[in-house]
């Protein structure tokens, strides 16, 4: 394997990247002198992806919900007997993986034996192990995760606003699906879904430390053959209108302060790699410009008693859906709502302080030169950004373009306070 370096002068640096002949994408982040290690191994699989035509058929599959989930738990189990965790323990290595929307990712940190580790990692992510038995068990113990889910206030306070934004996208639906869905999961399905989307060309291995990059490709080789390679997976997207479903959605859980989650629907869909980036940190200096905690908006709502400091705001923005989101406690979560949308539509008015949007870009720029001193973080947000076109190296560049005029344009194409929603969880009446 011959790895293409890309360097950032500005903060020194540096990610190579490369191709395995099986299609694999590997990207180092060499860390020279650093103690801990970090692999993140992810396919561009997640709950979103309902409906695909599978390696080898013709007809369209259609999932039931939480199976991309279901799969991330199952392949920590072995065809021996034995489970993915007890090998990283006695290597060292601290074992983890999550499903998000759009990816399922298996992970470890370690300070010594990083290849024996990686060689965990590759093994058990490409030799899945299905039966019935071990399905059913399964099924037992994330019905169980499922119904925590569903009583969980904060779960339920953003999913609901999901569901209040979004008419058709599946990213309104439960990662974890429910009891009833993950009920119709087979072996066979399984097995049909590690085939499609476990395809190496599908997939990408993100390393970071004080690694020798030319050892990368043996250990590759040993679990990942070039005949894997079936190709682009064929997905489906559901229509989604610009509109949000509807306006206002509540629920009644046990919480001693009413929950809320004002929801703005991202509604030009379709943009990646350099241009989502830089919508992605234009919507994240609006907030703090708008919203963050010293601002003149958030002073004057915590002093009036509206928010406490659980209030805050964040944006998640992907080529197929984006949304931004405002959320925390208050005992007047409607009052909160009318204000968060007055101040918005004040700034859209009276513009936003050229001088304070100036200070945020040097905030963020900190932030992001602070990661590359954390592992997990450099791997989490290079895994991320990658499989979405976006070369994290591009985040100063992207910083640098964005001037008062395109935040301006930022504010009114996506703050749109006559299509945005919210969500509240009440407390059960008669509860304290």
């Amino acid at each position: 394997m011959k790895f293409e370096t890309v360097y950032n002068e500005q903060i020194d640096e540096k990610l190579l990247l490369s191709t395995h002949k099986s299609g694999l994408r590997v990207a180092v982040v060499p860390k020279k002198g650093f103690s801990k290690y970090y692999a993140i191994y992810g396919t561009e699989y997640g709950s979103v992806d309902r409906e695909f035509i599978a390696f080898g058929d013709k007809e369209k599959t259609v999932l039931p919900d939480g199976v991309a989930h279901f799969l991330e738990h199952k392949l920590f189990e072995m065809e021996d007997g034995t489970n993915a965790f007890d090998h990283f323990a006695k290597t060292g290595g601290n074992s983890n993986a999550f499903t998000s929307f759009n990816i399922t990712a298996y992970l470890f940190s370690c300070t010594d034996n990083f290849y024996e580790n990686l060689d965990i990692l590759l093994n058990f992510v490409n030799t899945p192990y299905f039966t019935e038995e071990n399905v059913a068990k399964e099924q037992g113990i994330i019905g169980q995760e499922i119904k925590m889910y569903d009583d969980d206030p904060q779960w339920r306070v953003f999913f609901n606003m999901l569901c209040a934004m979004y008419h058709n996208n599946p990213v309104k639906i439960d990662i974890a699906g429910t009891v009833e869905s993950i009920s119709r999961i087979t072996p066979e399905l399984l097995y049909k879904c590690t085939n499609t989307f476990y395809n190496p060309s599908n997939m990408y291995l993100v390393l970071v430390g004080d690694i020798d990059e030319n050892k990368i490709e043996e250990y590759i080789d040993r679990h990942i053959s070039a005949k894997r390679d079936t190709g682009k997976v064929e997905r489906f997207a559901a229509f989604e209108p610009e509109t949000v479903e509807r306006e206002y959605i509540r629920q009644n859980l046990s919480v001693s302060t009413p929950m809320f989650a004002i929801g703005f629907k991202e509604k030009k869909v379709g943009v990646d790699g350099f241009e989502l980036l830089k919508k992605e940190i234009a919507t994240e200096i609006l907030i703090e410009v708008l919203f963050g905690k010293s601002s003149e908006n958030y002073i004057k709502m915590y002093e009036s008693g509206i928010i406490d400091a659980s209030f805050g705001g964040e944006t998640e923005l992907e080529k197929e859906y984006g949304f931004t989101s405002f959320g925390g406690e208050s005992r007047e979560p409607e009052k909160v709502y009318e204000t968060v949308k007055a101040c918005i539509e004040n700034a859209k008015k009276n513009g936003i302080s050229e001088k304070e949007a100036e200070r945020i870009k040097k905030s963020v720029l900190s932030d992001e030169i602070r990661m590359y001193n954390n592992v997990e973080n450099i791997g989490n947000t290079y895994i991320k950004s990658l499989m979405k076109g976006i070369n994290p190296l591009d985040y100063t560049k992207a910083v640098s373009e964005i001037d008062i005029k395109y935040l301006t344009e930022r504010l009114n194409e996506h703050f749109d306070t006559k299509n945005c929603v919210l969500s509240v969880i009440y407390p059960i009446e008669g509860e304290k």
